[in-house]
């Protein structure tokens, strides 16, 4: 193949591509999506959750509407699990993409995966070099042997085939037509049918039937509500629970109409979690929603020794924790106080407990460190929710009420200072910020916040056990919540954490929010508090949540966009 050949049929397909990405993208401007604050991030300029609303008068109406989701673009953790499952490739290419905005917390919001030229002309070069590298190993095209004079009847089931699988859904006879018109192509510029093919291929990976996860309308069905088909519904599931395209079993279950069934659905979410590639929803679900994926960001002060083998096995230890949540008998509640862990060495030597035998990570009991006990003692948290130099109750506070309970304050008023330089620093943190709270501007906010981070004082800014602050100042650990309740330390801070009515709808929002690729509304209220009573009655695990995610209309169902006129 020539090299002029070579670059007019790449800018053919690339032009191809663009139109036929640009033609499947809404028309409208999605609704700007509100971005969660990182640990190091300021408050959001608009309250984060809705205010509260009566759920008995709001639901009394039976109104279970399951919204709408944008046209959902992979993102790039989705794009390298899916080509990683599709063709083998374990090379990361999504690496070279620009980052991915986020919405609601979470990097798979469908109203912030917009679409760029650039972006586009990333997937052009990775489906290229993609679709040479798996011919080369063969993963493609070893179905048939082309006949050279003949070769679209092998091309054919090729296509079909590897379309089938990629654009996870059944393919029509005339899409597989169209994209045998690259083999004519290939022909009308002196090329062989293998050219031909592979430009086929790669059309595939650059057509927004990969690109994006499709959910189509019913044309009858403007405005109302309707079931997902086989196919979309496995492309929901695999893509909460494992970041990627759906394997053959849950195809299977899809193309036989099974996958409707409750009971069939439950089975395939047990089976699913059981899998290896749930690691994913551990690392792009909690990763996000417990801010892990923000160790990596961290940089600690050098006198607290912070090195890279400590912030890899912090990772680690959280990691492996929520991971074992997934199928055990555990409840999502024992996420706040459950009494194992996992260290090494280094992590043992960090939270001063007896050494394990080495760099692996390996489960260890609790029982007498009770303190060390559950997500809140864990150096990945307490690390992001510091500041470089000192702890940051404020910080620890709001994720709390925000990651926790969803409760988040309104943001700061404009131009509020942080801690005064000039306090005493023989005074402990909690003295330094009465000061700063006597603000009455400052007071309301701070009385919410500040009281559920200084119960995680003892810990210091990258996760030991401290009764003194280095200044030499004791500890105190007490606070007062607003309705008067009080307590003194993690121990009893987390109780009531744990006790809080909104818990459980509040890990139902983050979970429901990271599985629709949306963010939820006063309208998702009744579902929310429906998911929580189901997987209460079940036994309150986590797999329950999901699980109860699962079978609700609001993943099971959409609601058709409503036709509007244009100009």
């Amino acid at each position: 193949m020539t090299s002029t050949n070579r670059r007019r049929n790449a800018l053919a397909l690339t032009g191809l591509a663009l139109t036929l990405v640009l033609a499947a993208c809404p028309s409208n401007t999605p609704p700007k999506a509100r971005v969660l604050p990182g640990p190091d991030a300021p408050l959001p300029e608009e309250p984060a959750h809705p205010p509260p609303v009566d759920p008995e008068a709001m639901c009394r109406s039976d109104a279970r509407d399951p919204g709408r989701v944008t046209l959902h673009r992979l993102n790039r953790a989705e794009y390298d699990n899916t080509v990683r499952d599709l063709l083998g490739d374990t090379t990361h290419p999504a690496r070279d993409f620009p980052a991915d905005d986020h919405g609601f917390g979470f990097d798979n919001n469908a109203d912030v995966l917009s679409m760029s030229p650039l972006l586009m002309e990333k997937y052009s070069s990775a489906a290229e070099r993609l679709v040479d590298e798996a011919w080369t190993r063969g993963d493609v095209g070893a179905r048939c042997v082309m006949d050279t004079l003949s070769p679209e009847p092998c091309a054919r089931d090729i296509l079909a085939a590897f379309a089938h699988r990629a654009w996870r859904r059944t393919v029509a006879d005339a899409e597989v037509t169209r994209l045998l018109g690259f083999l004519a192509l290939a022909r009308q510029h002196g090329d062989s049918p293998e050219v031909g093919l592979k430009l086929a291929l790669r059309a595939v990976l650059v057509s927004p039937h990969f690109l994006f996860r499709v959910e189509k309308d019913p044309a009858s069905a403007a405005g109302s509500e309707h079931p997902l088909s086989d196919d979309e519904l496995a492309s929901r599931l695999s893509y909460f629970l494992w970041s990627s395209m759906p394997d053959e079993a849950l195809r299977a279950a899809a193309d036989d109409g099974t996958l409707q069934d409750p009971a069939v659905l439950e089975r395939q979410v047990h089976r699913m979690l059981g899998d290896a590639k749930a690691q994913a929803l551990v690392d792009n679900f909690a990763g996000q929603w417990l801010y892990t994926r923000a160790l990596d960001a961290a940089e600690p002060d050098t006198r607290y020794g912070f090195d890279e083998p400590l912030r890899v096995a912090m990772h680690q230890e959280t990691t492996l924790f929520f991971r074992e949540f997934l199928t055990s008998d555990l409840t999502m509640k024992d996420l706040l106080d459950a009494p194992f862990t996992y260290v090494n060495d280094r992590l043992a030597a960090h939270y001063g407990l007896p050494p394990v035998g080495g760099d692996e990570l390996k489960r260890i009991s609790l029982r007498d460190r009770p303190e060390r006990a559950g997500i809140l003692a864990q150096g990945s948290l307490l690390t992001v929710t510091s500041n470089p130099d000192r702890t940051s109750p404020v910080k620890r506070g709001v994720w709390v009420l925000e990651q926790l309970l969803c409760k988040a304050p309104p943001p700061p008023p404009p131009n509020v200072e942080g801690l005064p330089t000039t306090v005493d620093p023989r005074l402990n943190i909690k003295a330094r910020m009465k000061m700063h709270r006597s603000q009455p501007s400052c007071a309301g906010c701070h009385s919410l916040m500040d009281p559920l981070g200084f119960g995680l004082e003892n810990f210091d800014p990258v996760g030991r056990w401290r009764l003194k602050e280095e200044g030499g100042a004791p500890v105190d650990s007490s606070g007062e919540l607003p309705d008067g309740t009080t307590f003194t330390g993690v121990m009893q801070m987390r109780q009531i954490v744990k006790s809080d009515p909104d818990l459980a709808p509040c890990f139902t929002e983050h979970l429901m929010t990271y599985a629709l690729g949306r963010g939820t509304t006063t309208k998702d209220q009744c579902a929310v508090r429906d998911i929580v009573k189901q997987a209460e009655a079940r036994g309150g695990r986590l797999s329950d949540y999901i699980l109860g995610v699962i079978q609700s209309n609001h993943f099971t169902h959409r609601r058709a966009e409503t036709e509007t006129p244009r100009p």
